[in-house]
Parts: C-alpha cells; sequence; structure tokens
C-alpha cells in the first residue's frame, strides 16, 4: 500500500464549531478519513503477514461475534457475544468454513445485545517497524454491565484464541477494556506487552489514539472531537450524542488528552530506562519522546493530537503519519532546536536498528518500509560505509561495541539525570516515585559505573555476539613502566613475530583482570582458539583452560537479573574466586637449578627447610548482589594477609559467599589451594563467632595476627617470635580469644598453652629445665606474661606468684562499683605444668593443684 493511493479528493480542512452547528456530513466524512487511513495501515499490516497469520486478523471479529462449539475460543454457550455494528463479510465466512467445515453463520434476528463494543489492535503490525515476530496486542473493549462470570468466561476465550494463534504462526494477546472504568483510570492488568502498569493512563491513551488498527465494532468519538476542543472534551461529546449528531451505538468513548499529570513522565521514563539498561535502542526513541513531553509541560502537544490535527486538515500521507516517523519527527524538531546533532545521529541509529531491513544488501522485492527507510537514510547524509556498519551489527565486536556503549550509557545517565530534575521541579516525587528513582539510579550505577576494579561490562543489548574465534594473549614489558609487564588481547593467531604490529583488542597490567573482562562480555567463549605467549610468566595453556573453566563456573552467564528487594540494600558479594599463583610457578627456583625437593615440612605457607611461602599472588573475582564483577590483585611479602583481611571486610553479618579457591600453577597447586581454602574458612567462621577473636597464623619465620572485631577485621604483622610476644602481652581491655593456626609456633611452648586460653581465668603455666622454670601466665581477658626464674620446687615458684595473683583479684573487686545488672564474675587461678621437662619440644600439659599458701 503506497502513501498516496487513499487520499481524499476534499482537500479542504474540516473545522467543526458547535456554535455554528455541526453537519452530520461533516462528521461522517470526518470518520471517513481516519476509516481510510486505517485501511491503509490495515493493508500495511496484512502485507507483512503470512497467510495464517492474515487469517487471524480476519477471523478475530468472528470469532468476538457468534459463539459456536466448532470455532476456536469456545468456552460455553452463555459467552458474552455479539460485536457491535458488525456482520461478517464473504471472505470471513469463507476462511470460517474453512477452518471447520460444518460451520455455518446465521445472523442475529431482532435486537440482541452486543456487548463486545470494539476490537483494536496494538503494537508494530502496520508501521515501519512490522518485524516477522511482531506481536497482535489486541483491546476488547466491552459492556460495562458484564458479571464478574461473564468476565471470566470472556477472559477464557481470550486465553483459547491466545493459544489457536499460536498455532497460526501469531502471537496474540488479549487485553479486556471496560471504557467508564478505563476513563477514570480503572483496569484490571496490564495492557500491551509492553506496559508496565497504571502510572502511564494518560501516555498509553496518547500511544492507543495514533497507533491502533480499528479491526471492528464502534470507533473511538475522540476521533470527531477538533484538537481546539480537547480541553472542553466532555462538553463536545455530550453535544454530539445528545443533540444526535450522531449514535451512541456508534462510539465508544475512551477519555481525552488535554492534560497529562507531569507524574506519568516520571512512570515512563523510568521504565524505559530500566528497560534500557538491558535493550538500550529500543528505549533510546521512546526515552526521547518522554524527555520531549516532560519538556513542554504543563502545555504538552502529544503525538496523538498532532495526527489528528493532520487528519482534520487532510493531511494524509500513510508515510508521514506512521506511528514511528512521527515520533521521530517530533524528536528531530526537539534535537535540532537544542542543536544536539550527537543525540540526534543515535536516535536515527535506534530507529534503523529497530526497523532492521539492511539497506547496505540489494532485494529483489522492495517493501514500503525498504522505500521509506532510503528516503530517511538519504535525507540524514548516510552514504555506504555507514550503512553497511549499521547492518553488520550481528557481527560487531568489541571496538564498536565500546563506542557504541559510550553513546548510549551517555544517553541514558542524561535521560536519568533529567527525570531526576523534572521530578524535583515539578515536585511530583511521590513515594513510589522515590523508591522507584533510587533503585533505577543504583541500577544505572551498578550496569555502567565505573570504579577501581569493576570489570566493564561493554554490550548491554548492542551486539547479539561478541565471541572471537581465535584471539592471541601477550605478556609484554610495559614501555610507559619500566620493568614491569601488561598483557594484550589481539585478534587472531599471532605469532611471537607477527602481534607487535597489531593494535590490541585490550591491555591490562593482569592477565586475570583481561581472562574476567573477555569472560564478562563474552569475548572468549567455549569455542574460541587461545594462542599464549607468556612472556617472563610461568603462566601454561593447561593453566589459561583451567582459569576460564574456573571463571565460566564462578560467573555463569548469561546472570539473571537483579530485583528490587537487591538494589534497596547494599551490594554484598555472591559467589568469591580466588586464584591462588595466576601464572606463577612458587618453586620456580629450585626447578631451574634442577633441585628435587623431599621434605617433610609441607606446610605451603612454610615449605621445606628453607621455610618458603608457596602462596605468592592471589587474584580475587567477586560477583555481588547488583551482578557487579570486581577483580583485585594481591602480591608482595603480605598478599595472603591482606587478601584475606579485605575478603573478611566484605562479609555481611548474614550471608556468607560461596568461595571457590583455585590454583593451576606449576608446583604443589591442589595442596596450595587446599591450605588457603581453610584459612579462609577458619577465619570467616571466627568473624562470625562475634567473639573478638584473634587468629595467629605464622608464613615463613614471620608471625601475623587477624584481630576479628565484629564489622572489621584488621591485620598486624610480626616479624619475629620477640616481636609477637610482645604484642600478646600487650594489655586488654575485655577477653578476646586467640585462635592458632595448625602449623603456627609448632616447636615453641606457646603452641600448647595459648590455645587454652579461658575468660574469667587466670591462668599459669610452668615448664622446668634444667634448674630454671619458664613461667607463663594468661590474665582473665588472655594478655600473656613470661618470665625466666630460677627453679627449686613448685612451692617456692609458685606461692609468692599465688600471693601475688590473689591480691590483685581482692583489689579488683575492692574497687569495682557495685552494679546488680552486671556483677563482676568470680576470676579462678589455674595451675599447669608443660612436659616433659627439659629443653626439647613439650608434648603436653597436666593441671596441677594451686599452691598452699604459707602460713
Amino acid at each position: 500500500m503506497r502513501a498516496t493511493e487513499f487520499d481524499m479528493t476534499r482537500t479542504h480542512e474540516i473545522r467543526p464549531d458547535l456554535d455554528e452547528g455541526i453537519d452530520r456530513k461533516v462528521l461522517a466524512q470526518l470518520r471517513a478519513r481516519f476509516m481510510a487511513l486505517n485501511e491503509g495501515r490495515m493493508a500495511r499490516a496484512v502485507e507483512g503477514l503470512t497467510p495464517r497469520q492474515q487469517s487471524v486478523l480476519t477471523l478475530l471479529p468472528l470469532f468476538f461475534h457468534v459463539n459456536h462449539p466448532l470455532l476456536p475460543g469456545y468456552v460455553s454457550g452463555s459467552t458474552p457475544a455479539g460485536l457491535s455494528n458488525f456482520e461478517p463479510d464473504t471472505q470471513a465466512l469463507a476462511e470460517a468454513q474453512r477452518l471447520t467445515r460444518s460451520f455455518s453463520y446465521k445472523p442475529r434476528h431482532g435486537n440482541p445485545p452486543r456487548p463486545i463494543h470494539g476490537l483494536f489492535l496494538m503494537g508494530s503490525l502496520g508501521t515501519l517497524a512490522q518485524a516477522d515476530q511482531s506481536d497482535m496486542d489486541v483491546w476488547v473493549c466491552h459492556a460495562a454491565d458484564l458479571s464478574e462470570s461473564e468476565l471470566a468466561e470472556l477472559r477464557k476465550k481470550c486465553q483459547l484464541l491466545e493459544a489457536w494463534a499460536l498455532t497460526m504462526g501469531a502471537e496474540a494477546h488479549f487485553f479486556l477494556i471496560e471504557p467508564t472504568r478505563f476513563v477514570l483510570g480503572e483496569r484490571d492488568t496490564q495492557l500491551s506487552s509492553d506496559d508496565c502498569g497504571t502510572t502511564q493512563h494518560y501516555l498509553l491513551l496518547d500511544e492507543f489514539y495514533r497507533t491502533a488498527i480499528w479491526l471492528a465494532g464502534r470507533t473511538p468519538i475522540w476521533w470527531l472531537v477538533p484538537v481546539y476542543e480537547e480541553t472542553h472534551y466532555a462538553e463536545f461529546t455530550h453535544t454530539l450524542i445528545s443533540k444526535r449528531f450522531i449514535r451512541a451505538d456508534e462510539t465508544l468513548d475512551l477519555g481525552h488528552l488535554a492534560r497529562i499529570p507531569p507524574g506519568e513522565f516520571i512512570g515512563a521514563g523510568l521504565w524505559q530506562l530500566f528497560k534500557g539498561i538491558e535493550s538500550p535502542y529500543k528505549s533510546v526513541l521512546k526515552l526521547l519522546l518522554t524527555e520531549v513531553y516532560a519538556s513542554e509541560h504543563p502545555n504538552v502537544h502529544c503525538l496523538s493530537l498532532r495526527f489528528k490535527r493532520a487528519v482534520f486538515a487532510n493531511q494524509m500521507d500513510l508515510d508521514e503519519l506512521d506511528p514511528y516517523i512521527v515520533v521521530y519527527r517530533r524528536i528531530e524538531e526537539y534535537l535540532k532546536a537544542r542543536h544536539e546533532p550527537e543525540r540526534l545521529e543515535l536516535v536515527r541509529r535506534a530507529l534503523y536498528l529497530k526497523v532492521n531491513r539492511k539497506l547496505s544488501a540489494g532485494q529483489r522485492t522492495t517493501s514500503w518500509q525498504r522505500l521509506l527507510l532510503e528516503r530517511l537514510a538519504h535525507e540524514w547524509g548516510w552514504d555506504q560505509r555507514q550503512l553497511t556498519l549499521l547492518d553488520s551489527r550481528s557481527q560487531w565486536k568489541v571496538r564498536q561495541v565500546a563506542s557504541e556503549r559510550r553513546a548510549l550509557v551517555s544517553e541514558l545517565n542524561y535521560s536519568y539525570r533529567f527525570l531526576t530534575q523534572f521530578a524535583r521541579t515539578e515536585q511530583t516525587v511521590s513515594l513510589i516515585n522515590k523508591r522507584d528513582l533510587n533503585v533505577l539510579g543504583r541500577r544505572l550505577y551498578a550496569a555502567f559505573e565505573r570504579k577501581a576494579g569493576k570489570v566493564e561490562f561493554i554490550n548491554p543489548g548492542i551486539a547479539p555476539d561478541l565471541a572471537e574465534d581465535t584471539l592471541t594473549l601477550v605478556q609484554s614489558p610495559n614501555r610507559k613502566e619500566p620493568g614491569q609487564h601488561h598483557w594484550g588481547l589481539y585478534n587472531g593467531n599471532l605469532t611471537a613475530l607477527e602481534w607487535e604490529h597489531f593494535a590490541p583488542i585490550k591491555r591490562s597490567r593482569d592477565l586475570l583482570e583481561m581472562l574476567t573482562w573477555c569472560h564478562r562480555n563474552g569475548v572468549i567463549d567455549s569455542s574460541t582458539r587461545l594462542a599464549l605467549h607468556p612472556g617472563t610468566s610461568d603462566m601454561t595453556e593447561f593453566e589459561l583452560f583451567n582459569l576460564l573453566g574456573s571463571l565460566q563456573q564462578t560467573i555463569a552467564l548469561p546472570l539473571a537479573s537483579v530485583d528490587e528487594d537487591r538494589l534497596l540494600r547494599s551490594a554484598v558479594p555472591e559467589e568469591v574466586l580466588l586464584l591462588i599463583n595466576v601464572g606463577v610457578d612458587p618453586l620456580k627456583h629450585h626447578r631451574d637449578l634442577n633441585i628435587l625437593m623431599t621434605t617433610e615440612r609441607t606446610d605451603s605457607l612454610s615449605y621445606a627447610g628453607v621455610r618458603d611461602n608457596l602462596v605468592l599472588t592471589l587474584d580475587q573475582v567477586t560477583l555481588n548482589s547488583w551482578n557487579e564483577v570486581m577483580v583485585s590483585r594481591y602480591d608482595g611479602p603480605h598478599a595472603l594477609l591482606d587478601c584475606l583481611r579485605d575478603y573478611l571486610n566484605q562479609l555481611p553479618p548474614d550471608h556468607l559467599p560461596r568461595l571457590r579457591v583455585r590454583c593451576f600453577c606449576h608446583n604443589r597447586a591442589q595442596f596450595i589451594a587446599q591450605r588457603v581454602e581453610e584459612i579462609f574458612d577458619t577465619a570467616q567462621n571466627l568473624l562470625l563467632g562475634q567473639g573478638n577473636h584473634r587468629y595467629l597464623l605464622q608464613v615463613q619465620q614471620h608471625y601475623h595476627v587477624m584481630e576479628l572485631m565484629p564489622g572489621q577485621a584488621t591485620h598486624v604483622s610480626l616479624p619475629t617470635q620477640d616481636a609477637l610476644i610482645a604484642y600478646l602481652s600487650e594489655e586488654l581491655a575485655s577477653y578476646s580469644p586467640l585462635h592458632l593456626d595448625a602449623m603456627a609456633l609448632e616447636d615453641h611452648d606457646l603452641a600448647l598453652l595459648l590455645p587454652m586460653g579461658q575468660a574469667d581465668s587466670v591462668q599459669v603455666f610452668y615448664r622446668v629445665n634444667e634448674g630454671f622454670a619458664e613461667l607463663y601466665v594468661l590474665d582473665e581477658f588472655n594478655a600473656l606474661w613470661q618470665q625466666r626464674l630460677p627453679f627449686h620446687d613448685e612451692q617456692s615458684l609458685l606461692a609468692p606468684l599465688q600471693r601475688f595473683l590473689q591480691s590483685i583479684i581482692y583489689r579488683r573487686d575492692a574497687l569495682s562499683p557495685l552494679d546488680p545488672q552486671e556483677p563482676l564474675g568470680a576470676v579462678h587461678i589455674l595451675y599447669y605444668q608443660l612436659l616433659p621437662a627439659g629443653s626439647g619440644r613439650a608434648r603436653g600439659i597436666e593441671p596441677r593443684p594451686a599452691p598452699l599458701n604459707p602460713a
């Protein structure tokens, strides 16, 4: 159907005026214009459908007009049926008989009720953007006096018709509308496949009036109200009916568009932004239209009024009245007036991609959509290169997607700021809008905000697949930072001599940051072949393959969408992957010297006689509850403890993430991973135990204490045993349990006695060694006191100590205020001997009685 095929012969503008009297012929002529336009759109819709899909549109009015057991959608004889002003034509009856041979239509005699008032088709059918998979959203307008049981039957009929349409290759959705309730803003369900609820009543009505195709039944009375009478809509329509210019059963009334409440722009903008985070191209046009309307507020001249004015003026060009062209033209006007050519180009790209007709490829048949799009592309000055680029979107890879993402993210962020500002200016922020704005701000932040360590997601619905067939990973010296190295990612399978002549897709200081980015963005998938040039690293293909497998396991794509409840709370870790010694062999120097190590000392933190620490680097990958992916790397002498501290400080009190610890390095990988996992498990259990714990670890000959206060973990590094004892001897304000790692202080007496500390007890430990005794005291708060004294016998060693300790306890009790709410607990003095005597390793501890105080 071409744009000019149905132009009316009468070219004058129709301007009905109540005061001057209205001619029924003029109203009939006006209705005929809308019907002619409707016919043109319907012809366009049908042109893009298969014969079976065309049958669905042809038969729907008949199925709502009659109840027949042999026809699709039949529920019972009492289901509301009968369509206003409808009699099936021969085509519909022939189609029905093809479907059910024994069906014969019997016209209704007399004047039976016709509770179905009108059928209208919404969506992109008949528009520039119609596609093979376009839905049929059908509004079924019905009488106000249907009972609950009749409505239930009508709903059931709609469900059966949806199922039947699917068998015909059409995805149909039916929405029941009772016009008087609809005008009041009351409705039961969403009213389109792209509906966000009741917050956008007028914007939905605006879309309905300028896009809906009438299928059968009554026509909207809105058609007959001139734009200059929109503010007197009720009065004008009342006059039309009461003075019998039109019959009441000819039209239905869904309301007017004299005013759109500002809250609707916020609601619409929020909804489109929400959708735009995952499908930005689809949302750009609607977001900008919302911005146009909001910028006109309070004198919004919505597009349906422009559309109506064009029909009244007999400007009946089907192309220029196409719903998508109408939207585009208004946005174009707005952005040109604001001198924003970059935004306008983005809108043009969004429209072109939405229409999805590839102009760079030759076509044997030329559809009206293609001709219209060619006209637009010519008007925009697009050359073949631009068209070829857009048409190859399905092949877009990282570079093109990254540049397009910048424009889209900038647009989405601009829209969010605009909406927030509009909400403040209009003071229309209801509680629901406030909450929605808050959630949306966080959604945008999670999706697009850049911050240290966060892996950027570059493909929010821009291209279908970024996966590369072949990639080359190269470690090379970093010229900007002498002595440092970085990793480059290159297209194709490049040799060591070739890669230098190409620009990398991406560079990263650390390999795991690069691999996580590749996985999150789908650049590497299970079919990608990788070439590796490890440089000075110890990276192997085996390790590389396993690293990618671990990432796929931890960050399972596609990620589930984040619900509002999670966004209203702070982001917390959900999945944590720790990768130890990525590209590092901790025993490389032994391997280079060809030393085969056999040792009983197998602890990964203090390995063999030289006490090597085999945990040299840690890469932590975290997926949080907002779907942000973070990568952090730890190296240096305190790598393990720094990583542990940061991990513990990220833990929420009520929810542990799933922790995976992996190691794929050349030597002792499994033991290293197991050891680190044990340490992390122990530390997080102590932290969650809420006991003000300290956790003592030994790495090589150095000591480390994690102080685990609820909500905060800190790390104290102690280079020597003397420094450790000085730390343990510091006065404490309250009881603090000390947990020893199984491998810490393994040959020292302290390894036996420190774990025995208990609250409300002063514990005295002694060990006799050739005329001397090593004396250790743990006070009631678990602070340590240590001294070496001459030894004669136990009584002379311990009795003075017993008297001293008792006097301190008496003094404490005497000086403490009497608080019945918190009485002081009794402090017990307990004695233990470490055995055997002598200088070797102590094997056990035995309790001893308190010394007798001499009289």
